[in-house]
């Protein structure tokens, strides 16, 4: 991956993933640092330097401001998404570098689709304590067997860019969920504990 991102390994920057919504600032001209800091969101405006997060059906959300010239990482789990990981970034790429939001393109990678997150009752009630309406909740889960519901991760993180001010039309998503094409991407609901880890990354030009 470093190599493909044209940095050295030593400049790949990953963090200690906890599923929150804390951001580290990788700065150009600072040196970096020297072992993961604890984030789930990394901003950069330094080119000798790849950032990335790691998944595994959490999705990966990566931002590029081409008028800043930074970019932005969050891994974005069903816990970093029902605390507004996705929006989170965008906010400390606008504190760090002065991005306007609307400058912004987002892409969101592969995840756990609607036809496979299923979740319990404990993850409406995350996301309605991380402030989504009823609204969102309609949006973003629909009803399963019982207490059971079906979470559209991907769709949860588009609207909360948007809601962030991305431009809808500025935000791609790769519409793969990981659990239905193991075979091809790392899915620790069809892998268990065993399950690869994928790399998402991208570096200031």
């Amino acid at each position: 991956m470093a190599a493909s991102m044209g940095v050295p390994r030593a400049r790949l920057l990953l963090a200690t993933q906890v599923h929150g919504v804390h951001a580290h600032v990788a700065r150009k001209g600072e040196p970096m640092a020297s072992t993961r800091p604890t984030a789930d969101i990394i901003v950069s405006d330094d080119p000798s330097v790849a950032i990335a997060v790691r998944v595994a059906d959490c999705s990966p959300v990566l931002l590029h401001d081409p008028v800043t010239n930074t970019v932005g990482a969050a891994h974005a789990g069903w816990r970093g998404t029902a605390a507004g990981a996705a929006g989170a970034a965008v906010r400390a790429m606008q504190e760090a570098f002065g991005t306007r939001p609307s400058d912004l393109v987002a892409a969101i990678g592969p995840c756990l689709g609607r036809c496979c997150g299923e979740v319990g009752p404990d993850v409406v009630d995350a996301f309605r304590k991380g402030g989504a309406g009823d609204e969102g909740i309609a949006a973003w889960f629909r009803a399963g067997t019982g207490d059971r519901s079906f979470l559209d991760l991907e769709r949860a993180n588009r609207d909360q860019l948007v809601a962030a001010e991305v431009s809808r039309d500025r935000i791609y998503a790769s519409g793969l969920c990981t659990k239905t094409h193991h075979d091809r991407l790392h899915s620790y609901r069809a892998a268990g504990a065993g399950a690869g880890r994928l790399l998402a990354a991208i570096r200031a030009s």
